[in-house]
């Protein structure tokens, strides 16, 4: 069976077409034409879309005109899925962190699974051995704090991120530029490496999956093993799609 899943995020629209349940092709920063194009070129059998940045119904109409009848609009808080969801508000978790669940799951089956999710939010969600979403927290992303910076201070100049995100930041800024870059950088590592001790304190054996823009800044600053899943996020899409055309 070949599947199609769209990612509506905050900053980028991603699809991904799986074989059975390998990924063939993947595609990031798309326009609606594009994502029109892949469609008909792939020629899925089922499709699924989910968004966190605009109404999805939009996007599941506009699939559903190219596969009617084989397109799921996926909503946190009442499509089926293939593990429990134990959120106390699941109308208002965010289709991104239950689908990075979904794929943890998925791929680290009967473990005890931190997803660390770094892209214009930083998502730390947990998922339970026994395929139980607890959920977790939710922080700025470093560009936002970059941003924050600059915008809510009258003098602070807008610093951008570090072009090679493996590169160590200096501790101690001595200057403006290097002193933010230190503070949201250094700050943020310190942070997600202190929710990870955290975890791995209550949680034995605990595996920690890194997904997002960011993952490759968080793998080079975390200890231990560490699963960088880049396309997390569709992959527990498309297992949702599975879930949904076998039941």
């Amino acid at each position: 069976m070949r599947t199609f899943s769209l990612d509506i995020g905050n900053t980028a629209v991603k699809y991904g077409c799986f074989q059975e349940d390998v990924l063939v092709e993947t595609a990031t920063h798309q326009t609606p034409d594009q994502v029109r194009a892949a469609l008909k070129r792939l020629q899925p059998e089922h499709a699924i879309v989910a968004s966190v940045a605009e109404p999805t119904a939009a996007w599941a109409a506009e699939l559903q005109a190219l596969l009617p009848g084989l397109a799921l609009e996926f909503l946190p808080a009442t499509t089926p899925l293939p593990i429990q969801n134990g959120y106390a508000t699941p109308q208002t978790l965010g289709a991104d962190r239950l689908a990075a669940a979904v794929g943890a799951a998925w791929l680290l089956p009967g473990r005890n699974v931190l997803i660390v999710d770094a892209g214009t939010a930083i998502k730390c969600d947990l998922v339970e051995a026994a395929g139980i979403f607890r959920g977790g927290s939710i922080s700025p992303g470093l560009a936002m704090r970059f941003q924050a910076l600059h915008t809510f201070t009258g003098r602070l100049p807008l610093v951008e991120r570090p072009a090679d995100p493996t590169l160590p930041i200096t501790l101690t800024g001595d200057d403006t530029l290097s002193a933010i870059r230190s503070g949201v950088l250094n700050g943020a590592a310190a942070e997600v490496r202190g929710m990870v001790e955290e975890y791995r304190a209550h949680y034995p054996g605990l595996a920690v999956v890194l997904a997002g823009g960011d993952a490759a800044f968080f793998h080079a600053r975390l200890k231990g093993s560490i699963f960088v899943i880049p396309e997390l996020v569709l992959m527990g899409l498309h297992r949702i799609l599975v879930h949904h055309v076998s039941t």
